[in-house]
């Protein structure tokens, strides 16, 4: 994400970094309390994963990975286009 934005002073780039952390660790929290929910039964029958669940974790954990690349992908193609319309409605207003 630095790498796109080089004009950044140190304040903000950290301010960045912070944020970057903190949605990574909300989507990693939602991710685990949803796949858990989704896989493992409510009463544990035994100490270790069977076979079932760890297929269901990782199977959720792709998907949940893969949708969260895509929704990201999106937003940003959205982003992209509304800098781009914006830009183009300034240059078209009149200046006074």
């Amino acid at each position: 994400m630095a790498a796109t934005i080089p004009q950044m002073d140190a304040a903000k780039m950290q301010l960045v970094q912070d944020l970057e952390i903190e949605m990574m660790s909300d989507m990693y929290n939602r991710m685990t309390a949803a796949c858990h929910k989704k896989c493992i039964p409510p009463k544990y029958k035994d100490a270790e994963l069977v076979k079932g669940e760890s297929v269901c974790l990782d199977r959720c954990v792709a998907k949940y990975l893969d949708i969260h690349e895509r929704v990201g992908r999106k937003l940003t193609q959205m982003s992209l286009q509304d800098d781009e319309a914006v830009k183009k409605l300034q240059g078209e207003m009149p200046r006074m």
